[in-house]
Order: structure tokens, then sequence, then C-alpha cells
């Protein structure tokens, strides 16, 4: 897909490809009603609008919802963007899917908050989970009864602790899809970091990125 992207702006990568794969695997029309968060270039969101649902992505990036705006009208999709934090924009509404790729790169003790500027779309807090367990906690309260939540991300946010919060907020959950690939260059530059915090062994290099799916059982 082509996709204009400003500088600041996450760039699709694997874990967007990984997660748009399993929006295609679900069952959706044009009465199924998706909401992708941490939408960035609009590239799942668009996955998603292709099946004639009406979807709304939401980002926290101004400049991200710009480059979806104009990735919208270049595909000419069935997107409604808006900015803000997670749910923030659109607090009194219901989807039957919803789809996340949200930042999850550990930064280590000494930051404890998002990033800033491009870093916004990576950086994650300690252990990575800042965005994470936000969003295990509040999604499931807006799904549909049979409404799925599709959230990517890697093995070093540890999926397990995803896994227990979908299923302590009421959804079933299973891991639907995995990748093994060589850190990108953000990753790389935190190597040595990861090496002392034991998140990987000496000299590992790799990563697998995990999509977990929770369903809320009708």
């Amino acid at each position: 897909m082509l996709l204009i992207r400003p500088p600041g702006v996450y760039s699709p990568q694997g874990d967007t490809e990984l997660l748009a794969a399993c929006v295609r695997r679900e069952a959706l029309d044009s009465s199924s009603r998706v909401l992708d968060l941490c939408t960035g270039t609009g590239a799942v969101a668009l996955t998603a609008a292709r099946s004639g649902a009406p979807v709304t992505a939401v980002d926290l990036s101004a400049r991200a919802v710009a480059a979806a705006w104009c990735n919208t009208l270049l595909h000419r999709g069935r997107v409604r963007l808006c900015r803000g934090d997670l749910l923030a924009p659109i607090p009194d509404e219901r989807f039957d899917l919803v789809t996340a790729n949200p930042p999850y790169v550990p930064t280590g003790p000494g930051r404890r908050g998002p990033g800033r500027g491009a870093a916004l779309a990576w950086d994650a807090g300690p252990d990575g989970r800042l965005v994470l367990d936000r969003i295990c906690r509040t999604v499931p309260q807006v799904l549909t009864q049979g409404g799925v939540l599709l959230v990517v991300q890697s093995d070093l946010a540890d999926v397990p602790a995803t896994l227990a919060l979908l299923r302590a907020a009421g959804l079933r959950t299973s891991v639907v899809a995995r990748r093994r690939q060589p850190f990108g260059p953000v990753m790389t530059a935190r190597a040595s970091l990861f090496e002392r915090l034991g998140v990987i062994g000496p000299g590992d290099r790799e990563e697998e990125l995990v999509v977990v799916r929770g369903v809320r059982e009708p």
C-alpha cells in the first residue's frame, strides 16, 4: 500500500504488516464498527476500511493524524480521524473490532513518561507497558458482545501480562500471529540496555512480534 509518511510519523514495519494480516482474517462488513488506536499513517485503518466497514482512527500525534488524513484521501478510505489519547475522543461509542499498534519499546528505569516527537510512537516506559496496560484495562469496555481486540507488541514487553490483563477483563484470549525479526534501529540502539535489564541474552539481536486476540463472549 502506497502511503504518505512525513518525518516524525512511524513508518509501517513488520508489526504493521502482521496486524494488518490479522485484520484481513476478521469477518468484517459494512455493519461492522472498527476502531484503530495509535493509527500512525492509517495503514491498519485503511486495511479494515477495504471491507466496507466504517472505521474510526485515533492518534495522539497531530502529525500522524494529518498523515492518516492524506492517506485516506489517497486511498478513498471510509475512515473518521480523531486526535487524542486512546479512547478519549470517542468516550461513549462501542466497536465490533478494535486494533492497536501501541508504543512497546522499553526505555529502562530512568524514563517513565511517554516519548516525545517521533519517539512518541515507540517509547513505552521502563518495561514497555506504559500504553499496553492502559489498552488492556480500558478497551474491553468498548467492545460489543462478540467484539474483538487485536493488539500487536514485541515479546520484550511481556506478552503473558497482556494475556492475563485481558482475561481479567473478561476476554477470551489467544496469540494468533507471530513473527521473528532482527532488531530495527531503535531496538538495536538499546540492545545493551536490554542486556543489562535481562530482557535479552548477551548478543541477542532479534525480537518476536506477537498479535494477541481478545474476544468478548456473546
